[in-house]
């Protein structure tokens, strides 16, 4: 964790470019991930049911999440299971994996924080819990007949959305995937970090499950169905729509884009491809763990059956989060 008395305004304006704008994701690698003022440096809590934590995550229901990720995971396996495959969570949280101290038919519990280096056993369950989302993503705006890229400047002291004069270079790769047209206003958030991070852990030569929640939509809801775009700021447990309020001191977030991250997953040879909501996910590849324990507990509301009704509910988080899964034997 960074101890720099160095705040972002400090930091910042020296980007090259910062006065006449860079990209948003550009901006969002500052706010997020530099190691002196990066919200995801900070020494502190930021995932738990508390007030003084930003927002929270399945994991904070407690172990009762890791105990379905396991089941659910050694169903999908079926014959291909074995107690050699080690787990390999990705994105942990700096307190601890959701498989700390819990047993497991895992040969071995591995954890990569951010900024680790991406190591992976010939043999794995990859497994991680809103990684993707948090990937630094472009901003597009529609306007005068065309799309425009939007950054962020150093202007007057404070921090201003600016449109860029011409795409970003990661933009411009893709700029052939980009609707004709939209409504005059149109924005559209391009995560194309999380495609690249992903393509980055498919690379390395491993067989075995990769699993991930997260939240998302398909490219056709990106271009069609959100006009505002997806993007926003989460602090203290509520969600914020000034993405440029406190760098460094809240969290940024936009929904992933399926299409794509179950595309790389094709091409880089995984079978039995799926997404589908977290409810639909936890009820048929982890049904009986969940029926184990609400027999077990029958009778009471107790601790573990309400987190299972928030891990369930569509109206929690049930239908919120997606689960993408494959297979590469």
């Amino acid at each position: 964790m960074g101890s720099s008395t160095a705040t972002f305004s400090d930091i910042f304006p020296t980007e090259p470019g910062a006065t006449q704008g860079v990209s948003f994701a550009r901006f969002m690698e500052f706010a997020l991930y530099h190691p002196e003022v990066g919200y995801y440096h900070r020494n502190r809590t930021r995932v738990e049911l508390r007030q003084d934590t930003d927002f929270y995550t399945a994991s904070s229901l407690g172990p009762i999440f890791g105990e379905l990720v396991v089941a659910g995971a050694q169903q999908l396996l079926g014959c291909h299971w074995a107690t050699d495959f080690p787990f390999v969570e990705i994105g942990a949280e700096p307190s601890g994996g959701i498989l700390d101290g819990q047993a497991s038919s895992f040969a071995q519990i591995l954890t990569i924080h951010v900024g680790d280096p991406l190591r992976l056993p010939e043999q794995a369950v990859v497994f991680s819990n809103e990684l993707f989302d948090a990937q630094p993503f472009h901003r597009m705006i529609w306007r005068a007949g065309a799309w425009r890229e939007t950054g962020v400047a150093w202007q007057n002291e404070k921090l201003m959305e600016v449109e860029l004069p011409e795409f970003s270079s990661e933009v411009a790769a893709m700029q052939s995937q980009l609707p004709a047209a939209a409504a005059d206003g149109y924005r559209l958030d391009l995560p194309l970090q999380a495609t690249m991070l992903l393509e980055e852990i498919l690379t390395k030569p491993w067989r075995g499950l990769f699993l991930t929640f997260d939240y998302g939509k398909s490219w056709q809801e990106l271009t069609e169905a959100t006009p505002q775009g997806t993007a926003r700021a989460y602090s203290s447990h509520y969600q914020k729509n000034d993405l440029l309020a406190a760098p460094g001191k809240q969290d940024l977030t936009c929904h992933v884009c399926w299409d794509w991250l179950s595309g790389a997953l094709h091409r880089h040879g995984f079978a039995k491809v799926a997404v589908e909501s977290q409810e639909s996910f936890l009820v048929r590849h982890a049904g009986a763990a969940l029926e184990s324990i609400v027999a077990a507990e029958a009778g009471s509301f107790s601790a573990r059956k309400q987190a299972i009704f928030q891990l369930l509910h569509p109206g929690n988080m049930g239908q919120k989060f997606q689960v993408l899964n494959g297979l590469r034997t």
